[in-house]
């Protein structure tokens, strides 16, 4: 019977040593001894270890996201925190973050010995229940996957999870509203292959209420122009506001869809998945509340710091620039004046429309306030701002809005735009000088500025 083996992880040499040499004694295990949270990281991803000993702070990747990290390998090591520094608070939050055990640092020799030796003694009755340990398993990817609540994590795992279960083959997962299919993920299939799937399947899960494998020579429109496409099997989810999801298990490219399929497992999990589905629109609705302007249906200016503080770290992290757009309409007030105020919103309804026609979709767009719009421009640097500035700008000057009883009238707008870090470094700075570039503007009239004729004037 092989040795267990124990991964001991800290950033400080006395501790890696003190506790290898009284781990070592009796030459029960096999010991290894690293001094970060990422070469651990390294270390797992080449072989299986039973119990991981790691500090609970370290730089970078501390104990506790050693734990998270580690979830979702299988065999999951057990890991034992230790601590210099430690509380009743954090002896809780270690325990509740799924640490096996805690310890004291200096820890007594014998309660070191005694704590892996209970660990692994609780291992080896697990292995011996071949059924146990796979229910376990099960409970332990049932319980992460039903904690995500960001849909595309959640269906990017989901298919993770189903694949391993299922040992081989691709997958899908799909998104549907009543109109059409707002998001698919996939593994084995190609972005196109997938989303023309997705629709194929889309009217066949609809009418699902329990999972099942379907035999696709029974539905040569969902495999047509893919002989290799033989079966499939399918988990549909649903909620109660019209979202429509489902997972879809096909055979791999040159096998068939495995004939015993392991119904249990896959039920089980697909199950949990339901379940933060359901949570997962929930909160994802009641996001889109809070952070959505009601008129228009474009993210509101709360949601406008959070995104540019995102886009402010990615910026940082990958060395990118960025650019922020503020749109004002010119003289709007003559609009609620002359044709009343609910044409004037019915126009800034059409406004909203007409800016995301001027702007790819990673972009994003927000009504700031009254009638004043700011778009989002990811890797855009100066020069592209100018110009999806002057794009929106003649956009909106040439566009008949419809004033009601068949009317049409016309409207401009001026642009101010600023690009970080060119023009700023800090939020509040990016979206001062782009406000202030739109007002320098207003001197005029139906025009772009860029932050940049502030500091030449």
């Amino acid at each position: 019977m092989p040795k267990p083996s124990i991964l001991i992880v800290d950033d400080e040499v006395f501790f890696r040593r003190l506790f290898t040499e009284i781990l070592a004694e009796g030459g029960l295990y096999h010991i290894e001894a690293v001094g970060s949270g990422k070469e651990a990281m390294d270390c797992l991803a080449r072989k299986n270890v039973d119990v991981i000993l790691a500090d609970m702070v370290m730089p970078e990747i501390c104990g506790l996201e050693l734990i998270r990290r580690t979830r979702s390998f299988d065999p999951t090591p057990d890991i034992i925190l230790a601590t210099g520094n430690a509380t009743v608070e954090s002896a809780i939050q270690a325990l509740k973050s799924g640490a096996r055990d805690y310890l004291i640092k200096p820890c007594n020799p014998e309660q070191l010995r005694h704590t892996i030796k209970s660990c692994l003694e609780q291992r080896r009755l697990i292995a011996e229940n071949t059924l146990l340990q796979s229910q376990i398993r099960l409970y332990q990817k049932g319980q992460h996957l039903a904690g995500q609540l960001d849909i595309s994590t959640l269906f990017q795992e989901a298919l993770t999870s189903l694949l391993q279960e299922l040992g081989e083959g691709r997958g899908l997962a799909l998104l549907a509203n009543q109109a059409d299919i707002s998001q698919v993920c996939a593994q084995g299939f190609t972005e196109d292959q997938a989303r023309m799937l997705a629709g194929r399947f889309l009217n066949i899960t609809r009418t699902m209420e329990q999972s099942g494998t379907l035999h696709l020579s029974d539905y040569p429109e969902v495999s047509e122009g893919d002989q290799d496409l033989r079966a499939c099997w399918i988990f549909p989810m649903n909620t109660g506001n019209d979202l429509h999801g489902a997972l879809i298990l096909c055979n791999g490219r040159g096998s068939e869809l495995v004939d015993s399929l392991p119904q249990e497992n896959l039920t089980f999990l697909a199950e949990q998945i339901a379940f933060s589905f359901r949570n997962a629109c929930q909160y994802q609705g009641a996001r889109e509340l809070i952070y959505t302007d009601d008129l228009t249906g474009l993210y509101n200016h709360r949601y406008l710091h959070i995104a540019i503080e995102q886009e402010i770290h990615r910026s940082e992290r990958y060395g990118l620039e960025f650019s922020l757009a503020f749109i004002d309409l010119d003289l709007f007030k003559n609009i609620n004046d002359t044709h009343g105020h609910l044409v004037g919103s019915g126009v800034l309804r059409q406004v909203g429309a007409l800016l995301r026609d001027c702007v790819r979709d990673a972009d994003m767009l927000f009504r700031y306030g009254g009638d004043e719009f700011t778009a989002l421009l990811v890797e855009t640097d100066s020069r592209g701002a100018m110009i999806v500035a002057e794009r929106i700008r003649q956009a909106i000057e040439n566009f008949d809005f419809l004033t009601g009883h068949g009317h049409t009238g016309r409207l401009t707008a001026t642009v101010g735009h600023a690009t970080y870090p060119i023009h700023a470094t800090a939020k509040n700075e990016l979206i001062d000088l782009a406000d202030k570039a739109m007002y320098l503007g207003k001197h005029d009239r139906n025009i772009s500025r860029s932050a940049s004729d502030i500091r030449d004037r």
